[in-house]
This record gives structure tokens, sequence and C-alpha cells, in this order.
């Protein structure tokens, strides 16, 4: 079939498998954001641990994301099948770059801006909050930005633990040599990534000196992204091939290859026309 029929019949799981992707970045970046900026501001006040803990999130981010998957799962607590797994490795990717920023940018802050603020009667707190911090933001909403766009990625990766995602797609594809599958997945992530770095791109705007002129355009295109992603979650709260029925509810899995796939298909089938709702999960 074409692409467009590919989609046409199948943009409930899509759409599923998209608000899985954005609900397991947007996750790991508010964690990672959580954990990254206290420590970045931390580094900044004490120069002895800044080589240590920046050299820890160098390591995290050289290891192979499959790898690091691997090193994850047989861990207590934290490691397992699942999105749980998922979450921590994404956080682990996303920390080198915002912890870095955080640390460039209030370390970028002029000498003189915060000997002036000292010489107004400010304490470090207030230095921190009222004069470093807004100037470095744009530094650190880069680092984000970049962190975003790295988690998009690597969330492709987490299906192979079966987190879910887009990713589901792009190895289902590969397995059944189904290019309707890959482009959907890849294409779908790629849109993702590009919305992303856009819309964090006009944020970063809004902390620079070079973004004023168009503040107000790029509130208005921020509000307009906010708004498509909770649209878009909205409705994939549906799973594809529920319906509404009496007869009660039945998950079906399957392992990614064809056969697997099509005897699972099958059975769905065969419970429907009896009238039980069924979840795909293949």
């Amino acid at each position: 079939m074409s692409f467009w029929h590919f989609l046409q019949l199948n943009w409930p799981e899509l759409l599923l498998l998209v608000r899985q992707h954005i609900v397991l970045v947007f996750i790991s970046i508010l964690v990672a954001v959580s954990i990254g900026v206290p420590t970045g501001i931390l580094l900044t006040r004490y120069r002895a641990l800044r080589g240590p803990v920046l050299g820890i999130a160098n390591v995290m981010q050289t290891i192979p994301s499959l790898a690091l998957f691997g090193f994850l799962i047989p861990l207590p607590f934290i490691g397992g099948i699942g999105s749980r797994t998922a979450l921590v490795a994404l956080v682990l990717y996303s920390l080198l770059p915002i912890i870095r920023n955080t640390v460039t940018g209030i370390l970028g802050v002029e000498p003189s801006v915060r000997e002036a603020a000292v010489a107004m009667g400010m304490t470090d707190g207030q230095v921190l909050r009222q004069v470093e911090l807004p100037l470095a933001m744009g530094v650190i909403v880069t680092g984000i930005r970049v962190a975003t766009v790295i988690a998009v990625g690597v969330t492709t990766i987490a299906a192979a633990v079966g987190a879910g995602g887009l990713g589901v797609y792009i190895f289902r594809g590969l397995r059944q040599y189904d290019n309707n599958l890959l482009l959907a997945g890849a294409l779908s992530a790629a849109v993702l990534a590009l919305a992303a770095d856009l819309f964090l791109g006009l944020l970063e705007r809004q902390f620079s000196f070079e973004g004023k002129r168009s503040a107000a355009w790029s509130r208005v295109a921020l509000a307009a992204g906010i708004v498509l992603v909770v649209v878009v979650g909205v409705f994939a709260l549906r799973s594809p091939g529920r319906s509404e029925s009496s007869q009660g509810h039945v998950a079906i899995g399957s392992k990614d290859f064809t056969e697997s796939a099509l005897l699972a298909e099958i059975m769905a089938e065969m419970l429907e026309a009896r009238g039980v709702s069924v979840e795909r999960r293949f």
C-alpha cells in the first residue's frame, strides 16, 4: 500500500506512539533540568567539584545508548524492561549539556557586573537570582535545547527495552522489511526533533538581547507549540483497535517479527468479530 494509505489506516496507533515519545522526553528533560541546573550552580561555587562531576557526565554521554540500556536492565529498582529504564538512561544523557551550559552561562557573566551587585549590598543568593541567572538564562536554555533534541533521538532506541515511542515502528519496520513502518517512525521522530528545536530556539531568543524585537511573535509561536503538543496528546489517548463493548477487554501482544504480528492480528480480528474490545500491543 502507499504511505498515505498506511497513515490513514494506522493513524490512531501512530498518535499513541507519538504521545508515548513526547511523555518520555518531557519527563526525562524535566528531571534532568531539576538535577542539572542546581548541580551547575553548585559547580560555580565549588571549583574542586567541577572536574569530577563534568567528567562523570562526559562518561555518561559517551556510552552508546543501547549499551547504556543493557547496563541498566540488570540493576535493581531502576532497571528492568519498560519505561523506567528508558527514563533513567534519558536523564543521564541529558545531564551533560544542561550542567555544562549552566556553568558556562554563570561563569560568563562579566565580573564587573557581579562586583557592582555586591557593591550595592546584595548577598550571594541575591546576586545569583537577580543578576547571574537572568544573564545566563539564554545559555542555559541552549543546553536544555540540545538535551531535548538528543532525548528525542535516544528515545527511539528505548523501544528496544519495551518503553514504547516511535522506535516501535522503526524496529518493527526493520524486522518486517516494511518501508511504511520505517518512514512513519523515522519521519515522525524527525518532525518532533525539529519542532522541539524550533520552539526551544524561540524560548532561547526570549532571553537574548538579539531577540527582544521579535519577543511578541516568539511568545505566540511558543503558545501555538504548547497547544499542538496538548492536542496531539489528547487525541493519542485513544488506543488503536479499541472499541466500546460490553463483552470485555483483551490486550493482545506479539513479538516484533512478521509471523508473530500476523498471528496476533488474526486473533484480534477474531475477538473483535465477537464483540470483544481489543488493544493491540504488537
